[in-house]
C-alpha cells in the first residue's frame, strides 16, 4: 500500500506479529550521520519480570551500516545519495543475515512531527460501556485529527474517563453516563514522508510502517519504571534532536528540534578553520561539554584546510575547543528544556531523562544536562536484543533497535480510516478484547 495509492493517503500500517512463531523483521534508520538496515528474528516469548511489556525476544542476524549522504538535518536533500546509501546498508545486512527483504519499517525524523491531544465523549445513559461504545468514542477522537496537509504516524488512546473519573485504562463492561477518551496523535507533513517512501521504493524496496524516531529510540533506550512512572527520553543524533515523554506505558507526547552532533562539529570546522573530517575528530577526541581548569594550558594541532603541503597546523588551546562545543551543547539543551517545559508535560517527566543517540556520548553531556535541565540524567543505550556487534551496543544504534521493538506495541494504536476505524490489534495486548469489534470494520 503506497502513500500515493489510497485516497485518503493512509500510511503504510503493520500486521499484527504472529503470536505463536518466529517472524523476520527488518527496519531502516535514516539518519543524518549513518544510515543503518538491521534484521531481526522476533520470537514469541513468555512473561517475564525483565522488560515485562515484550512479547517476542529479538536476535539481531543481519546490520549494515553506511555514513549517510543527501540528509540533512533529518530531511531528505538529495534522492539519489539517499538512495544508494540505503542500498548499501541493505545490502550489508542481507549478506550478514543470509536472506533478501523486500520491505521495511523505516524511522521518521523530519516532517515537523507535532503532538495534538484530541478528547471525545459519548453519552452511555447509564448503561455499561460496549465493544462498540468504544469504538464510537475512538472513532469521534480519531476524526478530529484527520487533516489533508499532514499524515497521523501514531494516535494513541493514553486513557479513557467514566462521567469525569480520567485515568481509567480499560473500561469495558464498567457503567456510567458519559465514556471519553484522550487520544495522542502525533502527525507530520505528507511531502516528508512522500520522499521518504520513495527513496526506499527506488532502492526497490517497500515501507512496510513508520515510525517517528523520538517513539522508537524512548522505546529502545528506556526501561519499564521509567515508561510506566513518567520520563522523556532525549535522542540527540547528528542533525536532529528528539524529545519523547511516555507515561502509563504509553507515548504521549513527542517533539524533534533541528539541532544535534554535527552542528557542533560544523562550529568547530568554522571557528578552528579546518576541514569537517578533522573537527569532527577534535569534537571526540577533546571536545567536552564541561569546563576544566587543565584546558587553558593543554595545547592541540589543529589541521589546515588547504591542500598546500606548506601550510602548517594551527595550535589553540584545548578550552577553545570546548567553548565552542559547549556554547552549541548548552543551546541544544536550553531549548529541549524550554520544549519539555512549553508541551505542558514537564510534571509528567518528573525528575527523570534519559540521554540516548550518537551525540550523547560527548564527554561531559550528561553533566551539562544534569545543570541545564535540573533533572537526574543517564545514558540510554538499546536494551533487550540480543546479536548486536559491539560496535552496535551504543546509544547511537537506540533508534534502530527501537524500530525492531515496535512491531510489539503497535497493536496499542487505533488508526482511524476514511470511514470507520480500523486498527492492526494483536491477540495479546489488554487491548485485544477491543480487538474483536475492530476487526469486523477492518
Amino acid at each position: 500500500m503506497s502513500l500515493f495509492g489510497s485516497a485518503n493517503f493512509g500510511l503504510p500500517r503493520l500486521k499484527p506479529l504472529p503470536s505463536k512463531r518466529s517472524h523476520v523483521v527488518s527496519v531502516l534508520d535514516i539518519g543524518s550521520t549513518k544510515v543503518v538496515c538491521m534484521i531481526g528474528r522476533l520470537t514469541p516469548r513468555a512473561e517475564s519480570q525483565i522488560l515485562p511489556g515484550r512479547t517476542h525476544s529479538i536476535e539481531v542476524i543481519g546490520i549494515g551500516h553506511q555514513k549517510s549522504r543527501g540528509v540533512k538535518n533529518g530531511v531528505i536533500a538529495d534522492l539519489d545519495a539517499v538512495e544508494s546509501v540505503i542500498r548499501l546498508a541493505v545490502d550489508a545486512a542481507e549478506r550478514m543475515a543470509g536472506l533478501t527483504i523486500d520491505s521495511l519499517i523505516v524511522n521518521v525524523s523530519a516532517g515537523r512531527l507535532q503532538s495534538d491531544v484530541y478528547t471525545a465523549t459519548i453519552d452511555l445513559g447509564g448503561q455499561e460501556v460496549e465493544a462498540n461504545d468504544l469504538k464510537k468514542v475512538l472513532a469521534a477522537a480519531g476524526h478530529q485529527s484527520l487533516r489533508t496537509d499532514r499524515a497521523i504516524l501514531h494516535s494513541l488512546p493514553t486513557g479513557f474517563s467514566l462521567d469525569g473519573e480520567r485515568g481509567i485504562r480499560d473500561p469495558l463492561a464498567m457503567f456510567g453516563d458519559v465514556l471519553g477518551v484522550d487520544m495522542h496523535v502525533l502527525t507530520a507533513e505528507r511531502p516528508a514522508l512522500k520522499n521518504l517512501e520513495l527513496c526506499v521504493n527506488r532502492a526497490h524496496l517497500s515501507v512496510e510502517g513508520m515510525v517517528a524516531t523520538p517513539y522508537a529510540s524512548g522505546l529502545a533506550a528506556l526501561v519499564d519504571d521509567e515508561v510506566e512512572l513518567g520520563c522523556a527520553a532525549i535522542d540527540m543524533g547528528g542533525g536532529t534532536t528528539t524529545i519523547s515523554v511516555f507515561a502509563e506505558g504509553k507515548l504521549v507526547h513527542a517533539d524533534a528540534v533541528g539541532l544535534g552532533g554535527h552542528h557542533v562539529t560544523t562550529d568547530l570546522a568554522r571557528g578552528l578553520s579546518t576541514r569537517i573530517e578533522d573537527a569532527e575528530r577534535l569534537k571526540v577526541v577533546h571536545g567536552s561539554a564541561l569546563p576544566n581548569s587543565a584546558d587553558e594550558r593543554d595545547i592541540i594541532s589543529v589541521p589546515p584546510i588547504g591542500e598546500d603541503d606548506r601550510d602548517q597546523p594551527t595550535h589553540v588551546p584545548r578550552a577553545l575547543v570546548s567553548r565552542i562545543v559547549r556554547a552549541r551543547i548548552e543551546e541544544t539543551l536550553e531549548l529541549i528544556r524550554d520544549r519539555i517545559q512549553r508541551s505542558g508535560f514537564s510534571p509528567i517527566v518528573g525528575k527523570r531523562i534519559v540521554l540516548t543517540g550518537g551525540a550523547s556520548q560527548l564527554t561531559g553531556l550528561p553533566e551539562a544536562a544534569r545543570r541545564i535541565l535540573a533533572r537526574n540524567v543517564r545514558i540510554g543505550r538499546p536494551l533487550g536484543v540480543s546479536g548486536l556487534p559491539a560496535a552496535a551496543k551504543g546509544p547511537a544504534f537506540s533508534t534502530a533497535v527501537g524500530l525492531m521493538i515496535y512491531p510489539q506495541v503497535a497493536d496499542l494504536e487505533t488508526h482511524a480510516a476514511g470511514s470507520g476505524m480500523f486498527s492492526t490489534l494483536g491477540g495479546n495486548s489488554r487491548f485485544a478484547r477491543m480487538g474483536q469489534w475492530l476487526k469486523e470494520s477492518f
